[in-house]
């Protein structure tokens, strides 16, 4: 019988034809002794087979077990299509976080052979780091079309993935700068602003406003105020700001239209809170538009908070269960944002918004004595400035 035949005859443990005893020894010194066969051991293991070819060989090996796992085992006893099987095994089935790093240490020195596991952990390049990235904003950002089954959970899935890759992923800055990654972002932009107008002009045709209708609204501006977060990270807030200032104007007039006043409340509030990051990056200088942009920002908003922080607090007053209350850090947040721009203006547009802020009935709401004091200041020393000026030419010329 050759020795195939005899192999496969061989039974593991089998006393009455084994040659050889294999004894592990656990990390407990407890051994566990096995019943082998040595030319089977030769065969399948270059362990075996280097432990069995020496002149002081015996007929019983032993092994100090101090690793675990099957794949560390066949890697410390040189059992290649052992460690062939559990190579494939582990590349098809997911790993928990904390096994990554144990089965790394373990194939790390298999070279090749260890490919399939090391595939699924190498870094991407840039381009497929950007197609994923697209992908991801265009879910994020759509905008219309039919609603696959889970769409909701599907575009939060999408934003957590851009928030993660635009705060973790090393190779975004490259991918933001990307002429075809800002073209895609601000299309997407456009067509939520768009999108947007078009919402709010169909509530101004609505006889009665419904509860649908008014979420719809709402929903569209927490689409933009994600978009507003993400944008500071791509260098694109300004093109934010810039949409923001241009519908300004329409956005307002149906906001405050007459139909709407004892409605939309939650809309009204979400609608101060984007506007209040918009005043903010204009305010704090982390956009710059020019003095004009500027006046008409603030000449838009100034006077809708001034109008609605009183009446959201009145109805808070009445209403106990009234939940969209202008809380403290977001009065303080507009507050400052509004008293920074007023400050970066032209002294001729901060005399216009003072003269209209004395005036108003409602001054407790943004409180401007800070930047009042500020222009006073300022316009008293111009004025001392002008007359110095003047006095040191009258001199020169007496002089002459």
């Amino acid at each position: 019988m050759d020795k195939a035949g005899v192999a496969m005859t061989y039974k593991f443990g089998d006393p009455s034809s084994s040659d050889i005893l294999v004894c592990l020894k656990t990390r407990e010194g407890r051994p566990e002794w096995f019943h082998c066969h040595s030319s089977i051991l030769v065969q399948k293991s270059k362990f075996f087979a280097d432990q069995l070819s020496r002149v002081d060989s015996t007929n019983c090996i032993e092994i100090p077990c101090t690793k675990f796992g099957v794949l560390q085992v066949a890697i410390a006893l040189s059992c290649e299509e052992i460690t062939q099987s559990c190579i494939q095994y582990l590349e098809a089935v997911p790993w928990e976080d904390k096994e990554e790093e144990e089965i790394l240490k373990a194939v790390s020195g298999l070279g090749p052979l260890a490919m399939p596991i090391l595939a699924r952990i190498q870094p991407v390049d840039i381009n497929a780091t950007k197609n994923v990235f697209l992908a991801a904003i265009r879910f994020a950002t759509s905008t219309g079309g039919p609603c696959p089954p889970f769409a909701d959970d599907l575009k939060v899935s999408a934003r957590e993935q851009v928030e993660y890759m635009l705060v973790e992923d090393e190779d975004m800055p490259l991918v933001t700068a990307d002429g075809e990654v800002k073209s895609e972002v601000r299309m997407s932009l456009s067509k939520m602003f768009s999108k947007f107008e078009k919402e709010l002009g169909s509530l101004l045709l609505e006889s009665d406003l419904t509860a649908a209708a008014e979420d719809i609204v709402l929903q569209s501006l927490s689409d933009l105020e994600w978009m507003c977060n993400i944008l500071p990270k791509m260098d694109l807030l300004k093109d934010f700001v810039s949409n923001w200032i241009d519908v300004s104007d329409y956005v307002l007039k149906v906001f405050q239209d007459k139909k709407f006043d004892t409605t939309m409340w939650g809309a009204k509030l979400k609608l101060i809170e984007v506007a209040g990051k918009v005043l903010d990056a204009v305010g704090y200088g982390n956009v710059i538009f020019p003095a004009p942009a500027r006046v008409q920002l603030l000449k838009f908003w100034l006077s809708y908070v001034r109008k609605m922080k009183p009446l959201l607090d009145s109805k808070g007053s009445e209403d106990v269960g009234f939940a969209y209350k202008m809380d403290e850090d977001l009065c303080q947040s507009i507050e400052g944002a509004i008293i920074s721009l007023v400050l970066a203006l032209p002294s001729n547009d901060q005399a216009d918004i003072m003269a209209d802020w004395i005036q108003t009935e409602q001054v407790r709401y943004p409180d401007l004595s800070e930047a009042f004091e500020v222009w006073c200041y300022r316009t008293k020393s111009a004025k001392r400035r002008l007359v110095v000026g003047f006095n040191e030419i009258g001199n020169a010329t007496i002089s002459l």
